[in-house]
Parts: structure tokens; sequence; C-alpha cells
């Protein structure tokens, strides 16, 4: 039974739990009121928590399904294969079933009960959109461009817009800049993950859309979207900070742009050695490349955290002050 759980938890990637808590975190902020009871508030964040992890678990199922035949050719998935293996596609399937209509019943529900029906409507975009990246016939991982855009779309914007709605019906423009800010965000802090795998996705043909675009461009790519995204968060906390009489909040926000320096360093130290590799195709370099894009994870934790720790300072003003 435990091992059939821990098979579970690997092919759902339970990795993604923390990043789902970062969406939460920063709906939450944004849409929760002071006039919103501890008790309301305490069922409301556990459906959404609830709904935004099983639809998250449901499209990575979807997703290992799918790839099963082409990451049993890739040594980097032995872990993901060895569970899928373990647990077997007949009994996923039957997850996945239950699953998705578990979910389907508690965002209905959500809906009746919050009498929102854009809570049904993103959730259908997100789950809709969340198989057409790994499924055939669309499987948009494989279309060049669409990749980014239906991952910024699934991983960010419709998680945190959903949370935002399980709080709220009104649209705040400071939340439309921070979402957009998050959204280029996500994607720029994901591309490292892509170079990281970026010599072994070429090897066995799978063209993510940084082997499309090649290292050059991917990781000045990166520089720009986390650049902007981070700026645009910055702002976007700042005029709320400000429109909410809490401006001598706002020096926290100096924080976004530290942590975004941190990691840009990096990122700009991928791309001068992608550079170096495109002229001289060493594989010394090569290997560094593979070396400091691992690293991604802590850079990732680095930005979602900070924005995730604003989010929270933002929310408990809201409530205290």
């Amino acid at each position: 039974m435990l091992a059939s759980i821990k098979a579970l938890g690997t092919i759902s990637r339970a990795e993604f739990l923390l990043p789902n808590l970062g969406s939460l975190i920063m709906g939450l902020a944004w849409g929760a009121t002071a006039s919103t009871s501890i008790g309301e508030l305490a069922v409301l964040i556990a459906l959404s928590f609830a709904i935004i992890n099983l639809s998250s678990a449901i499209g990575a199922q979807a997703n290992t399904l799918s790839d099963r035949e082409l990451d049993a050719k890739d040594e980097r998935k032995t872990q993901l294969v060895e569970a899928m293996n373990s647990f077997g596609e007949r009994r996923l399937k039957t997850v996945l079933a239950i699953e998705f209509t578990l979910t389907l019943i508690l965002v209905s529900t959500f809906m009746y009960v919050q009498q929102r029906i854009i809570l049904l409507l993103l959730w259908i975009l997100g789950i809709s959109l969340g198989g057409a990246y790994s499924l055939p016939p669309a499987r948009l991982k494989s279309r060049s461009w669409l990749a980014p855009v239906s991952l910024i779309l699934v991983l960010a914007f419709f998680p945190v817009l959903f949370a935002y709605y399980s709080f709220t019906d009104e649209l705040n423009p400071f939340f439309l800049m921070s979402l957009t800010g998050l959204a280029l965000t996500v994607y720029g802090v994901i591309v490292p993950t892509e170079i990281r795998d970026y010599f072994g996705d070429k090897s066995i043909s799978i063209e993510t859309f940084t082997v499309h675009i090649g290292l050059v461009k991917a990781s000045m790519l990166a520089i720009l979207l986390l650049s902007a995204g981070a700026m645009l968060t910055a702002v976007a906390f700042l005029l709320q900070f400000a429109y909410g009489q809490r401006l001598f909040l706002g020096s926290l926000v100096a924080a976004i742009p530290i942590a975004a320096f941190t990691v840009l360093k990096q990122f700009r130290k991928l791309h001068i050695l992608a550079r170096e590799y495109a002229s001289t195709k060493d594989e010394s370099v090569k290997n560094q490349i593979v070396s400091v894009s691992s690293q991604n994870p802590r850079w990732i934790m680095i930005i979602t955290q900070t924005y995730s720790i604003i989010s929270v300072v933002m929310l408990a003003s809201k409530f205290l002050l």
C-alpha cells in the first residue's frame, strides 16, 4: 500500500505541491477582504487548494500516460518509469477517472456556494488545456511556441486566477499586473530546466521550445522574461500597498528585485556558457551548462518564495492594519 502511494506521488509530481501553495497564497492575498470571517476563509482555502492540487495531479498523470513509451527511452526518467510500471497503466486510468469526477463535483459545489460561474469556466479551461498539452491529437508540448504559452497558462495564469476568484468577484487592475508578472516569471524560471534537458531532449528528438530556438536564444529569453516578470510583480505590489494606504510596507517589495538579481546572475552565466558552446562545441562547456542549470530548483524556490512572502505580508495587512 505504501509503495503504491509513493509511486502515485511520483507520477503525480508531488513536488508541485509547494508551487501550487504559492498560487493559492497569491490568489488569496489579492482576492481576500477583511470582511471575510476566519471560518469562511478556512473553508475557501481548503476547497480551492484541494481543487488546484487535484487538477495539477490530473495533468501530471495524463502527461505520464501520454509519454510512457518516450520516457522509457530516456535514462533521466528512470524513477518515473519505475513508478509507472509499479502502479500500472490500468490502475492509473481508474485513479484519473475518480480524481476527475471528484474535482468536478468540488468545483461545481464551489461554484454553487460562491455563485460564481467563472470558477467552473476557469477550471474547464485549465483542465482542458492541461490535457491538450500532453495528449494527442493536440499535444501542444510538441508544437513550438504553443508549448510555453500553454505552460504559462496552466502553471500560473489559471491556478492563481482560480484562487483569486475563490475570494472575490471584483477585478483589480493591480492584480492583473501582478498576474502578468507571475506568468512571465514562471516560464522564465522554467527555461533553465529545459536548458538542463536540452542535450538529452535533442538526442531523442524531443523538440521543446528550447530545442527549437537553441541554447543562446533560450538563455537570453529566460533573462528577459524573469526581468520583465519581476519588475511587473514588484510594481503591482507597490501600487497596491500605496492604494491601500500601506505604503510603509512598500520597502519590503525591494526583496523582489534583490531575489531576481541573484537569480539573473546565474542566468547570465548560462547565457555566456551557451554562446561559448555554440562557437566551440566543447564537451567541458556542455557539462558546465548541465551542471549550472541543474541548480534551477533552488532558483525557482528563491523567486517563488519571495513572491509568496510579500503576498503573505499583504494578506496579513488586510486583517491586522
